[in-house]
Formats: C-alpha cells, sequence, structure tokens
C-alpha cells in the first residue's frame, strides 16, 4: 500500500527552500543596487545602453520582490546542507542575473557569450569572448569592473564565514578547535565580514588612485582598481594590461596590489588590530613570496640570458608571474612567446593559487605545504616505522580532517580538470587549448596556453558547447569543488 508525505513533511520542505531563496533575495538587491551605477553613468553619458541596463534592473528587481514577499514570515535557522546549496545557487543565480545588460546591451551577445562572460567575471576568473574592448560604453566597462569585484569580496565572504563550517576549504585551518584564529580577532562572523569589507573598501580606493596618479584615465583607474583587488583580470583593452606596457611604474604598482589580494584578509585585520608580524610570520604568506621570488629570478635570468634588458625582463616577468600565481590573469606581454621554458613554468603556476582567504582562486599555497609536511611525515615513518610524529602548521598541529579535506580537494581538483579537458578535445579542441582551458577555468586564473585562447587571445571563437563546460568548471574551481560534487551525491538528497 502506498504511503504519502505527510503535512508537516510538506511544510518542512516550504520552510527548508523558503530560507534559501530568502537570503538568496537579499544578494539579488545588492546585485540590482550595484547595477544602478554603471545606470547612472549611462544616463548621464545618454548611452544608448541605458535602457538595457535599466530593463535589466527591473527584471531583478522583480524577482527580488516576488522571492521576498513570498519568504519575508520565514525565520532562518539554516542547516549546513541548506548551506552547500545556497553557496551554489546564489552563484549560479547571480551569475545568469549580471548577464542580462550583456544579453541587452551594445555588444548584443549570444546567451551563451554573455552568460560565459560573467561567469569568468563574478568567479574573477577573467576569461573574456569580447572584441573590441575599448569601443564599449563606459557603463558596460564599469559593470565589468564591478562584477569582478562583487565576486572579489563574495570569495572572501564565502571563504571566511561559509565554507569553514561545511568543512570545505582553507579556513578550517582557523576554525578547528584547538586554532580558531577568526574568534581571536573578533568576537563574531559579521564582525569579521565587516571589517574584510572596510579593508578591502580601503585597498581598492588606494589601487584606484594609484593607478590614476600613474597616469591611467580616471575609468581605467576604477575599473583596474577593482578587477586587482578581486584578482580578476578584466581590463579596458583587448592588450590587458598590456596597453601600459611602456609604463613600468603602472606594471609594479598592479603587482603590488594583485598580490595584496592575494594575501589572506584575516591576517590583515590581525596586523591592524594586534601583532604586527601576522603576516611575515605566516606559513602561507612566507610560503608564497618564497614561490613568487624563486619564479621571477629563474624567468628573468632567462630572459636575460636571451639577450632582454634585464630591468624590463624584471618588471615584465614579476608582472605575469605575479599576476598568473594569484590568478589574475592580467598580461603585460604574450609569455607564451618567450619559449620553452616560461611556457612550462606558467602552466605550472596556473595551479598554485594564493592564500587561503584571499581572493585568489587556485589550490592555494597552503595545500601544497600540508601535502609536503604530509609526504615527509610518510617518509618519517619509513624509516622509523613506530615512531610519533605531529605535523604542525603555523606552529598548530594539522588534525586528521583537515589532512582529509586536502586529499579530497586535491584528488577531485585534478580529476575535474581531467574530464574538463576530455570533454574540451572531444569537441574539436587541440591539446593545448583543451587542457590549459580546463586548468585555467578551474584555478580561475584566466587565459590559457596556445593561440587561440593566449594571453594575446580570448575565448570567443570556441563552440558553445565548449563555453558552457568552461562555465561549469569556473563555478566549481570558485566553489572550491567539493561544495558542488557533494551536490551531485545521491546520498546528500537522501540525507
Amino acid at each position: 500500500m502506498a504511503t504519502f508525505p505527510s503535512a508537516r513533511y510538506y511544510r518542512d520542505t516550504y520552510r527548508n527552500w523558503a530560507q534559501i531563496f530568502k537570503i538568496m533575495s537579499v544578494l539579488w538587491l545588492v546585485l540590482a543596487i550595484f547595477m544602478t551605477l554603471p545606470l547612472l553613468v549611462l544616463v548621464i553619458e545618454k548611452d544608448p545602453d541605458a535602457p538595457a541596463f535599466a530593463v535589466s534592473l527591473l527584471i531583478i528587481l522583480s524577482a527580488t520582490l516576488t522571492t521576498w514577499g513570498l519568504t519575508r514570515h520565514v525565520s532562518l535557522e539554516l542547516k549546513p546542507w541548506q548551506m552547500f546549496i545556497l553557496t551554489a545557487g546564489s552563484w549560479t543565480s547571480i551569475s545568469c542575473f549580471a548577464s542580462l545588460p550583456l544579453i541587452l546591451g551594445a555588444p548584443q551577445l549570444s546567451f551563451t557569450n554573455a552568460v560565459f562572460e560573467s561567469v569568468s567575471a563574478i568567479t574573477t576568473t577573467g576569461s573574456t569572448v569580447l572584441v573590441g574592448i575599448e569601443n564599449l560604453s563606459d557603463g558596460l566597462k564599469l559593470w565589468r569592473g564591478l562584477m569582478q569585484w562583487m565576486g572579489g569580496i563574495g570569495i572572501i565572504v564565502m571563504g571566511i564565514a561559509i565554507l569553514p563550517f561545511l568543512k570545505v576549504g582553507g579556513m578550517r585551518l582557523f576554525h578547528t578547535e584547538s586554532s580558531d584564529w577568526s574568534d581571536k580577532v573578533m568576537p563574531r562572523t559579521g564582525g569579521i565580514a565587516k571589517a574584510t569589507l572596510s579593508i578591502y573598501v580601503i585597498l581598492t580606493l588606494a589601487a584606484m588612485l594609484s593607478y590614476w596618479l600613474g597616469g591611467m584615465l580616471p575609468l581605467d583607474a576604477i575599473v583596474h582598481g577593482m578587477t586587482s583587488l578581486a584578482t580578476g583580470g578584466f581590463a579596458n583593452s583587448d592588450a590587458s594590461f598590456g596597453a601600459y606596457a611602456e609604463q613600468p611604474w603602472l606594471l609594479w604598482m598592479g603587482s603590488f596590489f594583485m598580490l595584496s589580494g592575494a594575501l589572506p584578509f584575516v591576517l590583515y585585520i590581525r596586523f591592524i588590530r594586534s601583532s604586527r608580524s601576522a603576516l611575515w610570520k605566516d606559513q602561507q604568506v612566507c610560503g608564497l613570496l618564497k614561490l613568487l621570488l624563486a619564479a621571477i629570478v629563474i624567468l628573468s635570468a632567462w630572459r636575460v640570458f636571451q639577450g632582454d634588458n634585464w630591468f624590463v625582463s624584471l618588471t615584465h616577468v614579476t608582472f605575469n608571474v605575479v599576476s598568473v600565481v594569484t590568478t589574475t590573469g592580467y598580461a603585460s606581454d604574450d609569455y607564451t612567446l618567450w619559449g620553452t621554458l616560461p611556457i612550462a613554468a606558467f602552466f605550472y603556476l596556473t595551479f598554485i593559487g594564493g592564500c587561503s582567504g584571499s581572493t585568489s582562486g587556485g589550490m592555494k599555497i597552503f595545500r601544497f605545504q600540508i601535502a609536503m609536511l604530509m609526504l615527509l611525515n610518510q617518509l618519517r615513518y619509513l624509516i622509523h616505522s613506530n615512531g610519533i610524529f605531529t605535523t604542525r602548521y603555523n606552529q598548530q598541529p594539522v588534525t586528521s580532517d583537515i589532512s582529509r579535506s586536502v586529499v579530497a580537494f586535491s584528488f577531485f581538483f585534478f580529476i575535474t580538470i581531467a574530464v574538463l579537458a576530455l570533454g574540451l578535445a572531444a569537441l574539436g579542441l587541440d591539446l593545448v587549448t583543451a587542457l590549459s582551458g580546463a586548468a585555467t577555468a578551474v584555478a580561475n586564473v584566466g587565459p590559457g596556453l596556445g593561440d587561440t585562447i593566449g594571453p594575446s587571445g580570448n575565448f570567443a571563437t570556441l563552440p558553445d558547447a565548449a563555453k558552457w563546460l568552461l562555465c561549469v568548471g569556473m563555478l566549481m574551481g570558485r566553489l572550491e569543488i567539493l561544495t558542488v560534487v557533494v551536490l551531485m551525491t545521491p546520498m546528500f538528497w537522501r540525507r
């Protein structure tokens, strides 16, 4: 005899999903507020793109008000399984809503291209399908920068406030019982988020002012300031940062602000509030700086031995290495023309990423460090089979659940790249384009390798199916892989 769910089951189901959509409606409202800024610019300039933004704004506000009206009486008591759905759903829906002006605006992109561009922006990947960016309206240029800037702060808040409680992501290191750094900095996660936003805004304004004083036009300074701190990489020129290749001081400024966005924002708070040595003593930061220094020295020496000027070489190598490692994706030069060693080096650097709790993508430097510590411990066990060894990171023991998380993430990270690369190859892309495209999407870097999607190319000529695969890769990489993978398991839905 068949049994039917009770009325309580339906009430609970409605309440659970209503809680998710209630929070999502607030995030859509934030998106709508940011969309008013380029709309105002377009209205003031009497640009024909203004109606596209106005219609997009009305669509988002309608969805927001409708959803809020249906869920406003629901109290918020989110469970971990709801946070998985909220995290994936909010980033996906925001990316779709953010694409509306690109569909309705002057570029009149296809639905696929518009979604690709917005997903790339919101996830701060920096891959683009646009050609002739210099000719876009000021409002659209500003919107591309704003999307990446919103994505950048969203990444930090997600990394600090959400992922630790889902037991994925690097900030778990700061939320173990023995080492809750966040509680030592400020009493509540809300306080951390506010302090993080303040620092993010201050650094962004500092970048904008520096670029403007360095010679950029005001709009270029604003957009590059936002995309530098977001480690996103969208620029106002098809040449990316190469438009300023003859102004080395701007390249050095860009390197500094990209690196600033790739450091843990929790440590900025500690640096300001209590410990002046917080940044320099952190194992993550030290590891990242040592890696950057080694890569810069080796590749600069390579270019000098090829006959290039040492200062020009150092400037461009520093900028492009910092850009790739921090997953920003700016390019001041086509580094695939530097020779075989730089091509291989930049491909390896694509996977690394910045620090946990930053705007960077990639695997994050701490995972490589913990993997190395685990390897050294295993070697010790082989030599001293009865020994007892404790793995410590930043003077704190690395617990077994963190080790498991690192191993699981690393496995799924490379499996995701491998599957995406196979899918892209099946669609007719050559091996270099397929492999580097999959890697740059999952690592949220931006440019790949080869003539098509390399630093001097873009993703416009790829087939639509390839762009959708890359969109999935960008979202999975931004959401730390496991947040999405768990939604694909039957046991999650049978909870």
